[in-house]
């Protein structure tokens, strides 16, 4: 066998790895957030009349089995994480290698709740700017009873996207592209297309402010190491929407409410 077979080999295994865990991750569900979009677009109506509930009852009246029902969902969301971070270690790399460094916690800290109100604050004026002008969706970031559970359950599930997209589709999938010759450019561009994708279901401005949010977060990660701030801004991004929402539908006009 000529000594370049193995390389060959190798590299096809790495790059058929790194696509089945994107897939599963957030392959499936980009496809079916574009599929989405397309039918509320398409359908009769204005598009704003439709929504897209983010973190919403599984058993609705059934408390118990709804908390239960949300854990294994939000497990879920974990545990391509895992199966990322054990590939990368198996194939001789570190958590390292994917961006997960922890030696600068507090700077971490400070920085990416300093990115979550920049671009949170860009992603609602946009989203409320797309909506207005029929572009998008009504987005309910929260629709959970009001049980005991209910914060908990919203920050937890804001920590499980997190770790899904920067860790799947930032840390492993540019380190893998990275191993795999591509440019930096190359592999930003592949991240952030599917991020924006994966959210579409929200409408233009969620697709193509992930989109953009894509594109920052692996350049970030590209010029930096590390993903522990974007894990940080994501989780805040996500924690202040879902529990802002229930304490403001309703009690502002500003804030598009489902019908």
């Amino acid at each position: 066998m000529p000594p370049s077979s193995g390389v060959t080999v190798e590299r096809r295994t790495l790059a058929s790895e790194t696509a089945l865990v994107v897939s599963i991750a957030v392959g499936l569900a980009a496809a079916r957030s574009v599929l989405i979009f397309a039918s509320a677009a398409t359908a009769p109506g204005a598009l704003p009349a439709t929504s897209a509930t983010l973190v919403g009852s599984f058993a609705p009246g059934q408390p118990w089995i709804d908390l239960g029902r949300q854990l294994v969902f939000i497990v879920g969301l974990l545990l391509p994480v895992l199966l990322a971070a054990h590939l990368t270690q198996r194939s001789g790399g570190s958590l390292a290698a994917i961006g997960l460094r922890t030696r600068r916690w507090g700077r971490d800290l400070a920085l990416g709740l300093g990115i979550a109100s920049a671009i949170g604050g860009l992603g609602l004026a946009a989203y409320l700017a797309s909506h207005a002008a029929g572009l998008s969706l009504t987005v309910v970031p929260a629709a959970l009873p009001d049980v005991w559970w209910r914060s908990a359950v919203f920050v937890l599930a804001a920590c499980g996207n997190a770790a899904l997209e920067e860790v799947v589709l930032v840390g492993y999938l540019l380190h893998r592209c990275r191993q795999l010759g591509w440019s930096d450019w190359r592999a930003a561009s592949l991240s952030a297309v599917i991020r924006g994708a994966y959210h579409l279901y929200q409408g233009l401005a969620g697709g193509l402010g992930n989109l953009v949010m894509g594109l920052v977060f692996a350049r970030f990660y590209q010029r930096t190491g590390t993903i522990v701030p974007l894990l940080v801004a994501h989780a805040a991004i996500d924690i202040v929407a879902f529990l802002g929402y229930g304490e403001l539908a309703g009690h502002v006009s500003w804030l598009p409410v489902a019908h």
